[in-house]
């Protein structure tokens, strides 16, 4: 769609892992399967075992600013990190599942090497299989905070949603979303119910079709 088209118990942290003969591992993760309007975004994240980044964790539990210094890192010192959604009308299409393990195949294709295995925050794993390949896949839960990879691709995904929602508050500017991000907030709530859905609501969601109706 043209509005995606700007620029712009817990256990002790694990060390980053690479295989085989490259010895490349990549971490992948996601934000904004939640929301009721804007993308899903997903990022894949191969770290340089040779710079490492200190602070890495789950994003959700990282300030803004913090999140958005460990971005500029990871951008810099990765080996290679690349970043890819699904936007609504595909969610609403093949449903929000769907939709994340498209996001997700979408940045492992975006990355300038191929990694040899892939890490994965949650239970479920994309489609790996490439020309003819298939590279291995490990689905982690809580990955996002135990796993620097997937921890380096959360921090990337979120921060990339965050500011892609702001950009786009400039162009629909009623519904608040540089405030609340597409999240079901009350503000955002009660700006469905003024104003309606408009094309970056997720039509499938249930306070979206409520709205709409």
């Amino acid at each position: 769609m043209r509005w995606f088209r700007f620029s712009i118990k817990k256990p002790k942290m694990q060390q980053a892992t690479f295989f085989n003969k490259d010895g490349l591992m990549a971490g992948v993760d996601e934000a904004g399967r939640g929301p009721l309007a804007g993308p899903v975004v997903a990022a894949a994240v191969v770290l340089n075992p040779r710079a490492p980044i200190e602070g890495l964790a789950d994003s959700k539990k990282l300030t803004e600013k913090r999140r958005d210094a460990l971005a500029g890192e990871i951008r810099q010192f990765s080996l290679a990190w690349s970043v890819a959604w699904a936007d609504p009308r595909e969610i609403d299409t093949i449903n929000i599942l769907a939709a994340t393990m498209l996001a997700m195949r979408r940045a492992l294709l975006g990355l300038s090497v191929m990694p040899a295995k892939v890490q994965i925050d949650g239970n479920r794993l994309p489609n790996l299989r490439f020309d003819g390949a298939s590279i291995a896949g490990e689905a982690i839960i809580g990955g996002d905070d135990i796993v620097p990879a997937i921890s380096a691709a959360s921090i990337i995904a979120k921060t990339t949603r965050d500011r892609m929602m702001v950009e786009l508050d400039k162009i629909y500017p009623c519904y608040a979303f540089a405030r609340h991000k597409g999240y079901g907030t009350e503000i955002h709530r009660e700006k469905l119910k003024e104003f309606g859905p408009c094309e970056l609501h997720r039509q499938s969601f249930a306070p979206v079709r409520a709205a709409a109706r």
